[in-house]
This record gives C-alpha cells, sequence and structure tokens, in this order.
C-alpha cells in the first residue's frame, strides 16, 4: 500500500487567508474576555464560559460563535436584552483582518509560494505579538491603563522571535543583511533597552514639569470618592466637573491626593476638617487616623482647593515601548515613537478633543509600530542608502 501524497495549494491561494481570517476571529473572541476581565482583576480562566456583563448570565457555545453571534443577536443579550457593546464584534473583525494582514505581509516579504517553506517560527510569535496589541490596544482605550503583565509577555516573546528569525528586529537592512540568532537576540535586547528606558527618562522629565493638577474654586464645592456604577470601572474621584479614576491618579505609591476640606463626611458621619491626604490604598484623615481604602464605605465632604498628582504619560506606555524595540529593534522604536506623536496630534485635532486632556497613548504607539511593520521600514530602507549608511 503506498502512501497518499498531500498536495497543499500555494501560499498565495485564498484560502489561506480564509484560514487566516477564521483563526483570528477564533482569537478575537478569547480577547474580548482579556479584555473585560484583566483590567477588573479577573481571571480569564474562571469562569471558563463568557457571560453577559449585565444580567451574569453564561453564553452557550451556540450563542458564541465570532462574528456571527453578535451580528445574528443584534447586538443585545439573549436573556435580559441588554445591549452588548459594538467593541466586541470590533475586536474579532479587527483581530480577523490584522491575522490575515501578518499572513500576507509575511508571505509577501519572504516571497514565498510552498507552504512548506513557511517559517513557523516567524508567523506565530507575529500572531501572538497582533493578539497582545489589539488587548492592549482596547484595554487602553477604554481604561487609561496598559497592564504590565501583557507587555512582559510581549517583551519575552520579542526576545524569542527574534532569536528564531532574526531579520525581524533589523528589517531596515532586509534585503542586504542575514543575521544570526544572536545577531538577532542582540538586536531585539537593544531594542527593548531603548524603548523602555528612553521612554522612562521622558516620564521622569513629564512629572518634573507636569507631576500636580492644582484645582482651585472660589468657594466650596462638593467633592466624593465613589464607586462606579459601570461594571468595568471601578472608584472614582470627583470635584466639581472633574472626575478621574483611582489608576489615573495613583501611578505610583508616593502619589497623594490632597484635598483641603472646610466639611469632610466619613461613611455618612460628619468629622474634623481640615487637610485629608488619599493614597492609593490608605487615607490619612485630618483628625490623625487612617482609613483603609477596602474598608472605605463612603466619603465626601466640599473643598474650595485640591491637589491631584498625574502623569505626562503613564508606565504602561513605557513597558509597551520596550515591547515593540523587543519585536522591532531601534530602528522600530524610534519609528513608533515619532509616528504615535503625529496620529495623537491628528486625533486631538480631528477628534477635537483639546489639547492638554488625557488621550490614551498606547493605541498610538501601538498604530505606528504597525504602520513600520507593514512597510515603513522600507523608508528607512531608502533613508539609510541615500545617508550610504547601509
Amino acid at each position: 500500500m503506498t502512501g497518499t501524497l498531500i498536495i497543499f495549494p500555494s501560499l498565495d491561494h485564498p484560502v489561506w487567508s480564509v484560514i487566516a481570517f477564521l483563526i483570528g476571529s477564533c482569537i478575537g473572541s478569547f480577547l474580548n474576555v482579556v479584555i473585560y476581565r484583566v483590567p477588573l482583576g479577573l481571571s480569564v480562566n474562571e469562569p471558563k464560559r463568557s457571560f453577559c456583563p449585565h444580567c451574569k448570565s453564561p453564553i452557550p457555545m451556540r450563542r458564541n460563535i465570532p462574528l456571527f453571534s453578535w451580528l445574528m443577536l443584534r447586538g443585545k443579550c439573549a436573556d435580559c436584552g441588554a445591549p452588548i457593546a459594538f467593541r466586541y464584534f470590533a475586536v474579532e473583525l479587527l483581530t480577523a483582518l490584522m491575522f490575515v494582514a501578518v499572513w500576507v505581509w509575511l508571505r509577501m516579504t519572504l516571497g514565498l509560494t510552498n507552504v512548506l517553506e513557511l517559517p513557523m517560527a516567524a508567523l506565530l510569535p507575529l500572531w501572538i505579538m497582533t493578539a497582545l496589541l489589539v488587548s492592549i490596544t482596547f484595554i487602553d482605550a477604554e481604561h487609561m491603563i496598559i497592564p504590565v503583565s501583557l507587555t512582559w509577555a510581549g517583551a519575552v516573546l520579542g526576545l524569542g522571535a527574534n532569536a528564531l528569525w532574526p531579520k525581524l528586529s533589523d528589517l531596515a537592512s532586509f534585503a542586504t543583511r542575514n543575521p544570526k540568532w544572536q545577531d538577532g537576540l542582540y538586536q531585539a535586547g537593544l531594542g527593548w533597552v531603548i524603548g523602555f528606558f528612553g521612554l522612562w527618562a521622558v516620564v521622569l522629565l513629564g512629572k518634573l514639569a507636569f507631576g500636580k493638577k492644582k484645582m482651585e474654586f472660589p468657594a466650596p464645592v462638593a467633592w466624593h470618592v465613589k464607586e462606579s456604577e459601570n461594571p468595568e470601572e471601578t472608584v472614582f474621584f470627583e470635584m466639581g466637573e472633574e472626575k478621574i479614576f483611582w489608576w489615573d491618579i495613583f501611578s505610583r505609591k508616593s502619589d497623594r491626593l490632597i484635598v483641603e476640606c472646610a466639611t469632610l463626611r466619613l461613611d455618612e458621619e460628619e468629622v474634623e476638617a481640615g487637610t485629608l491626604v488619599i493614597r492609593e490604598d490608605r487615607i490619612e484623615m485630618p483628625d490623625g487616623r487612617t482609613v483603609m481604602v477596602e474598608n472605605l464605605k463612603s466619603l465626601e465632604g466640599t473643598s474650595a482647593r485640591a491637589v491631584i498628582p498625574r502623569e505626562a504619560m503613564g508606565m504602561g506606555d513605557v513597558h509597551l515601548l520596550g515591547m515593540i524595540g523587543a519585536f522591532f529593534g531601534w530602528t522600530g522604536v524610534f519609528f513608533s515613537l515619532f509616528s504615535a506623536s503625529l496620529y495623537a496630534i491628528v486625533a486631538a485635532v480631528l477628534g477635537r478633543i483639546g489639547f492638554g486632556r488625557q488621550l490614551p497613548f498606547g493605541p498610538f504607539l501601538i498604530l505606528g509600530a504597525a504602520t513600520w511593520m507593514f512597510g515603513a521600514w522600507k523608508l528607512a530602507v531608502w533613508y539609510f542608502a541615500k545617508m550610504q549608511l547601509f
């Protein structure tokens, strides 16, 4: 009995893009779990089944088909009828399209036609990187935070990917060099160092220049510390027209929110007014007592002056740029940071959100990295050729 010869279609056949799309949509369905649960400190494994964020009813497999389920249910929960955000559909679609884009980019960049020549050591890390970046984009856009656990995982993955496929961190010299695994690991490590510590220096300088925001009123206004009614948000501080979430106030252990209280109520009881110092995990009362935030029921009062700590940029962006450097080397770091700044300015102008307002920078860094990967590195090739650096 002779063996059966399996003939695969060539890599430019549309069937491979369809397969990449289906894989990406399934991964996107899981990313929705990550995007919802990670910022809330919930496990992505327990409960194992997805649930409605409103009524908490488990979603059976037949109602959890990527892309189709949201469309068939018209963006509503089948049990309680509450609206399911368009974000769930968008994440699945974006991830699917990005998986196809990575697949096509890798095939065209390497000029491959035979499936047996496909370097899975390059494709799988790039797909995992894409999944991480999609998760970070939506988490940062919704919550203004970047989970460090995701960026650390991405940085380690980037180092490994460059050891397996050294050209990834040196795209600008793709056609002229054939680096060894040691070269790839070195470029990835250098990219992480420059990305992380370079942006960290910017954050420290920004802290010195813009580290505090003073709120002053001609007469005392009401303020309070309150837990959000939105299940995807947590505690926030509100004073006047300002509403600031806990994670936007306390990015480091040394940060303090200082409120000069005209009146003060703790757990609905009137207490001694004066200077109130709020830290991330505890509150220092004017009478010398310390109250842990986890034991707090309510805190409110009136004040004419408060000092709020703030960052020019969060440490999550620092870790994210380090991760980008671990994948695309120092050239990718500089391009991503430069183009992200331009994208952010354009978004501020077109979105009419106003300068000086909070704007998540992570999605723009990711957009800059994607721009670099999907063709901007060719600009570097042209530039370096003109400068006769290569």
